[in-house]
C-alpha cells in the first residue's frame, strides 16, 4: 500500500472503531442496465436466504419482477425478508405487498409515521442492501422502481452505482441489515442463517461504515471528514444531494488550498428534488471561489454517491453528502482501498462529467435576484435535507 492507504487505514480504523477486512471481491454495476439483472438473478439463485431492505420501493415492472422473484424463493422454502422504509416505500403497489406476504416473504415497514413519536419518525431508513445466502451483496444507492432502469440515457433513467461485493466484507453489510431489522420485534435470525465463514474472494481491502441518528458526530460524518481531509492529489465526489454542514463544507473548500483537485458532481436540470438542489446551489459560489469545480449532471437525475481519493481510496455506499444523510438517517457505505476499483469508478466519473455542465464563478455571482431569495428561503430547512 502507498502512504496515503495505510494513514487512511488507521485513521479510519481508530477514529470509526471498525477495522478493516482483507480479501473482498468487488465489482461495480453502473445503472438499471447492469444492477437490477445482477441482484434479480443472485435472488433467483438463492438456496437458503434472502434479505433486502430499501428506502425506495415504488412501481413498475422492475418492481413486479423483485416481487416475484423474493415469492418464488419463499415458496421454495427459501427465508425472505423484506425491509422496506415506511416513508419511501409509501408508493408501492398494495398487491404486490399482499402477494410477497402470502408467498411467505417476511415483510416489514420501518418506522412507520406515528403522532406519538414524530421525531423518531423522522429519522428514516435509507440504506440499501441485498444480502443472499450471507455469501453475496449488493449495496449502494438504487431503490426499486422504473426510475432506475435503463442506462440514463435521457430524463427516464437515473444515474446510479451499485456494488457485487463477496468476502468477509458482507459481515458488516448483514449486520447492517439486521441492525435495523431488529426494530420489527421479529428475530434477527433463525435455522436458516449460516453465517459462513467468508472466503478470501479478492484483493479488496474494505472497512464498512454504518450511520445513524444521533447527537453529535457518527460515524458516518468521522469517516467522511477523515476522508475529506486526508485526500493530497485529487478528491471526487458524486452526491444526489449536497447539503453538508458548515464544518464538512469548510474542510471540503480547504482542499484546494493544500493543492488538492477537487470535483463535485450534482444533479443538473433534472434533480428530482428542486427543494434540495436550491440547498446546494447555495453552497456553488463559496465552492466554486475556493476552487472546487462544480459540475451539473445534464442527461437525467444523478443519483449515485460515490467518492474516489488519489487514485486509491473508493467510497459507495447510500450516504448523501447532506444533512439528512448524516443527521437523521439510518445509512451504509463501503470504504474500499484498491486501485482497480477507483480506475473503474473514475472511469466512469470521467463520462459522466464529459455529459456535464460546470458552474462558471463569473456567472454564478449574476445569476438573477429570484434563484438568491429561493436559496436564502431553503436555509432554514437545511438541516432536513
Amino acid at each position: 500500500m502507498s502512504d496515503l492507504t495505510e494513514v487512511l487505514r488507521r485513521r479510519l480504523e481508530v477514529i470509526v472503531g471498525t477495522p478493516f477486512t482483507e480479501g473482498n471481491s468487488i465489482t461495480v454495476l453502473r445503472n438499471g442496465d447492469q444492477i437490477f439483472p445482477a441482484m434479480l438473478e443472485a435472488i433467483r439463485c438463492a438456496e437458503s436466504t434472502v434479505d433486502l431492505m430499501t428506502f425506495v420501493y415504488w412501481q413498475g415492472d422492475i418492481a413486479h419482477e423483485f416481487a416475484d422473484a423474493m415469492a418464488e424463493r419463499a415458496r421454495a422454502g427459501v427465508r425472505v425478508r423484506l425491509l422496506i422504509d415506511a416513508l419511501g416505500g409509501r408508493l408501492i403497489e398494495k398487491d404486490l405487498v399482499n402477494a410477497m406476504d402470502h408467498a411467505g416473504v417476511q415483510v416489514e415497514w420501518f418506522r412507520k409515521p406515528l403522532l406519538k413519536s414524530p421525531f423518531k419518525s423522522n429519522h428514516r431508513l435509507h440504506r440499501k442492501v441485498c444480502i443472499v445466502d450471507g455469501r453475496v451483496c449488493f449495496t449502494g444507492g438504487v431503490g426499486i422502481a422504473e426510475e432506475w432502469c435503463g442506462d440514463a440515457r435521457d430524463q427516464t433513467e437515473w444515474r446510479d452505482t451499485h456494488l457485487r461485493v463477496e468476502g468477509p466484507a458482507v459481515d458488516g453489510l448483514q449486520s447492517a441489515f439486521i441492525q435495523d431489522w431488529a426494530e420489527s420485534g421479529r428475530p434477527i435470525y433463525d435455522d436458516m442463517d449460516e453465517f459462513p465463514v467468508q472466503p478470501q474472494s479478492g484483493s479488496s481491502v474494505v472497512q464498512i461504515v454504518r450511520g445513524s441518528a444521533s447527537l453529535g458526530w457518527d460515524d458516518m460524518r468521522s469517516a467522511f471528514h477523515v476522508i475529506l481531509s486526508s485526500a493530497q492529489e485529487r478528491l471526487r465526489i458524486a452526491t444526489a444531494y449536497f447539503a453538508p454542514d458548515g464544518e464538512l463544507l469548510g474542510t471540503l473548500c480547504a482542499a484546494p488550498s493544500r493543492g488538492v483537485t477537487v470535483e463535485l458532481l450534482v444533479p443538473g436540470p433534472h434533480a428530482d428534488k428542486r427543494v434540495s438542489q436550491l440547498t446546494s446551489e447555495r453552497s456553488y459560489e463559496r465552492l466554486t471561489d475556493s476552487g472546487v469545480r462544480v459540475m451539473t449532471f445534464q442527461p437525467s437525475m444523478m443519483h449515485a454517491k460515490v467518492m474516489t481519493v488519489d487514485g486509491q481510496v473508493a467510497v459507495v455506499g447510500s450516504s448523501n453528502m447532506n444533512r439528512r444523510s448524516l443527521d437523521h438517517d439510518e445509512e451504509v457505505v463501503l470504504i474500499a482501498l484498491d486501485r482497480d476499483l477507483v480506475a473503474t469508478l473514475d472511469k466512469q466519473l470521467d463520462d459522466d462529467f464529459e455529459r456535464s455542465e460546470e458552474i462558471d464563478l463569473t456567472r454564478w455571482r449574476a445569476r438573477p435576484a429570484r434563484q438568491r431569495a429561493l436559496e436564502k428561503a431553503v436555509s432554514p430547512i437545511r438541516r432536513w435535507m
